[in-house]
């Protein structure tokens, strides 16, 4: 007798073997289209939204052909949990299916909120099925709410004509589910058939895949145009920059320069490099990327253009600010510059609203402070100047407030404390090794830039 149960329940699963194969075949390919997009999205390392949302579609749809077959339906008659959980899936795959095409913009303008409604309406009932178990009442809201948004789907489409491709794509993929998917439920149920929703819905996910990789790589394209043209953008920024000071017996400068994106609102300058003068800029644009770049090439023009006025820092910022005034889209401009004689041994400093200038002397952090408004922000402003005598062996230190400003991970900004003891603990390094030092010290800080950050150093050689 029990040989004979053994023996008929060996048939029983190789005749439920036999029946399911196409299906078992379909819902292991399903999962791994949700695979192969989810491991495509790591090889890239860039989350993908579309494909992650398709990638969930496939795999619960596949997962839940497995379970429906007859096969699995042994195991699942033994586990109440099971049983919810298969049931719970059912009412889980129209999540991510709607938010796909949602995300691919084929649901119109309101479908972000409408596909936040139907989302509420489904975690309801996996939420319900988990609960209660799989009750007949849940299913009859499943197939209304999914047969009328498709049918919603479809005749949208369908009642607009157009040349997208991808619009005329979706339609088959939608029309072959939808019709596969009515036929199981009314005529498949009287004739016996095999289901065919399965073949409509491999149909469809085809569709979508193709579409959602042809806008993945059309994007992928996109970005590698726009990294392209800010790497351009990139040289071209670094090309108007001041290489190196030239060789001088009387000044040595050294300049650190660290966008935080490809190109930077920061610049600096040198106005006067000769033996014995030196008129050294730094300037800083509100905001970051192109738009600040762009307004920072603005800066470098309109100071050469009064290059005449390099002797003259408080006149030089005057002409600057009226020449940029109205011209920069609302943003703003810091700046700071300082004039060194070495025949007269003194200095002659201006800024417009820029951090003050510390000064190293006798292993002494001093700032040397003179203020006017930014740049660009009144049509006409006046700038006064500061003058100081020169002592051989001076370090002066221009920066952008992407220093002090840069914050630790607790949200403690590095600051002008810290700054003066970098650089005071510079004074016996050459210029260029205490500009390595000093962004050093500021990285180890702040290990993420979130501003761009210059440095320009400048020491004083000539003797008494």
């Amino acid at each position: 007798m029990l040989a004979a149960e053994a023996q008929y329940s060996a048939d029983q699963v190789l005749h439920a073997f036999r029946h399911d194969e196409v299906y078992l075949f379909l819902g292991s390919a399903f999962a791994t289209d949700g695979i192969v997009c989810v491991g495509y999205c790591f090889l890239r390392k860039r989350f993908d939204p579309l494909l992650m949302w398709l990638a969930a579609f496939a795999a619960l749809y596949g997962v839940r052909m497995w379970l429906q077959t007859d096969l699995m339906g042994f195991e699942l008659a033994r586990s109440l949990v099971l049983t919810r959980i298969s049931a719970a899936i059912n009412f889980l795959i129209p999540i991510p299916g709607f938010t796909f095409l949602q995300m691919a913009g084929f649901t119109g303008r309101s479908g972000r909120v409408k596909t936040g409604q139907l989302r509420v309406v489904f975690l309801a009932l996996v939420v319900a099925t988990l609960i209660f178990g799989p009750l007949p009442l849940f299913y009859s809201i499943n197939s209304i709410v999914v047969t009328v948004f498709l049918w919603i789907l479809l005749f949208r489409s369908i009642g607009k004509r157009t040349q997208n491709r991808e619009i005329a794509a979706v339609r088959v993929g939608v029309l072959s589910f939808v019709a596969l998917a009515l036929f199981d439920n009314t005529l498949g149920t009287v004739w016996g058939l095999y289901r065919l929703e399965p073949f409509g819905f491999a149909v469809m996910l085809g569709i979508f895949g193709y579409l959602a990789a042809r806008r993945t790589l059309d994007r992928e394209v996109e970005l590698g145009e726009i990294q392209k043209e800010l790497e351009l953008a990139r040289s071209i920024q670094q090309s108007i920059l001041p290489a190196s000071y030239p060789q001088s017996a009387n000044f040595s400068v050294a300049a650190g320069y660290r966008p935080m994106t490809s190109v930077a609102g920061d610049m600096y300058d040198f106005l006067l490099a000769s033996e014995r003068q030196a008129g050294l800029l730094i300037a800083d644009v509100s905001g970051h990327g192109v738009p600040a770049a762009m307004i920072a090439s603005m800066v470098k023009m309109a100071a050469d253009s009064k290059g005449a006025l390099a002797a003259q820092p408080a006149a030089l910022l005057r002409e600057m600010n009226a020449a940029l005034h109205g011209n920069t889209r609302g943003e703003m401009i810091t700046a700071a510059y300082v004039y060194l004689d070495a025949e007269r041994r003194e200095l002659c400093y201006a800024a417009a609203g820029h951090p003050a200038m510390l000064m190293l002397r006798d292993r002494s952090v001093t700032e040397v402070v003179e203020n006017g408004l930014p740049l660009a922000a009144a049509a006409f402003d006046s700038y006064q100047e500061k003058r100081l005598a020169l002592k051989t062996g001076d370090r002066f230190l221009l920066y952008t407030d992407g220093l002090v400003e840069a914050r630790n991970g607790t949200g403690e900004m590095f600051g002008e404390e810290r700054l003066d003891q970098s650089l005071a603990a510079t004074a016996a390094l050459p210029a260029e090794a205490a500009v390595a030092q000093i962004l050093a010290a500021v990285e180890r800080w702040s290990a993420e830039q979130d501003d761009d950050r210059t440095v320009l150093v400048c020491d004083y050689l000539g003797t008494e």
